[in-house]
């Protein structure tokens, strides 16, 4: 595998599209050490990339992405942001507290972080600025509060692990729900008492007609819980037709509510997701392909007997599993990762009894804090992007975030039953 080890590096180097240099990579060490049974190869990983992207569930994704990128084009999020605002800016703190709660909000309709980078990002990090927060700190606060956004539905994290391991995604929306609002207290709670410290950011308090102001504006927004995860607990949505009912609810809110997107703001959502969805796909394509290769190789034969022993303790696979995402989703794209790592790890999962609504959980928050985390989290380069601030300023407050992290990663295993209370309550457990 040196050589494939040394074609990714280099094409990464590069500025090779991640698609690319997976695939590319993976042919190249097809060609080099199997000729003979190259042109068939090629034509199976074909196949694999067609098969990564053909399972149903998979058909809410473009949908939960549109309806992210209609209400993105909108007044949602600012509406969501001053609601909120209204009620905690007076607070020590209440600034980085609104954009930490702005984007656990915000992802219960994106269930992307690099959407709420963007649209939370976008509007708080001058307000922060301005109230006298450091720029570093700034960066690391949205990066890291968007991770939030993978963890409440819908998330685009949930939606590939499941299809991955075939696990329920109504089941790991649910799931997602308690650990997110916990990390969301914890980020709170740390800014606050930063705040305090610093003696920043402290706002006059609203009056009472201003929060009724910004409930009555915002309090629309939060009919994406409601449809979502209320829709999938009740039973009366599955996952993918609680998606088709988000793009109808943005429509209906930033045409008819708000009115603040036009017919043409619409046709640019509509190309957007498709250009997004497109490299979403492709991302999963790549990944089925990549794990069937090295599954035919039996790289994971060799390599995983001495890792977990003999007879793996449920403890041992949780931390392997868990240690392995948080490494892997630093380098690589989390959604490559997913797809990759889940059926090798399978095997041992199911044979050390480990809940899978549980696993799937602690998965898809290894891969949210791998998009925030340096050297290649996705988030940050994104912010890169956004902010045009150079890459040592967006990683330079990333340590507290992360150390908070670490610890929730630890609490969800201690206590389990934060991820499965309602999951358990939904199948009447």
């Amino acid at each position: 595998m040196t050589l494939f080890g040394i074609s990714l590096a280099t094409m990464l180097m590069f500025g090779f599209p991640f698609m690319v240099t997976l695939l590319g990579s993976l042919m190249l060490y097809v060609w080099v050490y199997m000729p003979d049974f190259a042109p068939k190869l090629m034509i199976t990983m074909v196949q694999q990339v067609i098969t990564g992207v053909t399972p149903p569930a998979l058909v809410c994704v473009p949908m939960f992405i549109l309806s992210a990128s209609i209400i993105t084009s909108g007044k949602s999020a600012q509406r969501l942001i001053q609601m909120i605002k209204a009620f905690v800016g007076h607070l020590p703190g209440g600034l980085p507290i609104t954009t930490n709660a702005s984007c656990t909000l915000f992802g219960a309709v994106s269930g992307s972080t690099q959407a709420t980078v963007a649209a939370i990002g976008g509007t708080m990090r001058p307000m922060l600025l301005e109230a006298g927060y450091k720029s570093s700190f700034t960066l690391g606060l949205i990066i890291n509060s968007s991770d939030i956004a993978f963890l409440i539905p819908p998330s685009i994290g949930f939606i590939v692990y499941g299809v991955a391991t075939s696990t329920s995604i109504g089941m790991l929306f649910l799931a997602g729900i308690f650990p997110g609002l916990m990390i969301l207290v914890m980020f709170s709670a740390y800014c606050y008492f930063y705040s305090k410290a610093k003696k920043v950011g402290v706002l006059p308090k609203a009056s009472r007609t201003e929060q009724i102001k910004a409930v009555k504006e915002g309090l629309p927004v939060m009919g994406f819980p409601l449809i979502i995860v209320g829709g999938i607990y009740t039973g009366f949505f599955s996952p993918t037709e609680a998606a088709a009912a988000s793009v109808f609810y943005a429509l209906f809110l930033e045409t008819l509510v708000y009115k603040a997107i036009t017919l043409n703001r619409i046709v640019d959502s509509f190309l957007q997701t498709g250009v997004i969805t497109g490299v979403v796909f492709i991302l999963v394509g790549a990944g089925q392909a990549f794990s069937w290769m090295i599954g035919f190789m039996q790289i994971p034969q060799q390599l995983l007997p001495p890792l977990f022993g003999v007879d793996p303790s449920m403890l041992r696979v949780i931390t392997i599993v868990v240690a392995t995402y948080f490494i892997a989703c630093m380098f690589v794209d989390p959604i490559v990762a997913i797809f990759i790592l889940s059926p090798i790890f399978q095997p041992y999962v199911v044979s050390a009894g480990v809940d899978p609504i549980l696993l799937g959980t602690l998965v898809t928050l290894q891969a949210a804090i791998g998009s925030a985390t340096p050297p290649f989290g996705c988030d940050i380069f994104t912010a890169q992007l956004i902010f045009r601030r150079p890459y040592v300023e967006v990683i330079g407050h990333a340590l507290p975030f992360l150390l908070i992290l670490i610890l929730a990663t630890v609490i969800l295993i201690v206590f389990p039953q934060i991820v499965l209370f309602l999951p358990n309550l939904a199948m009447g457990g």
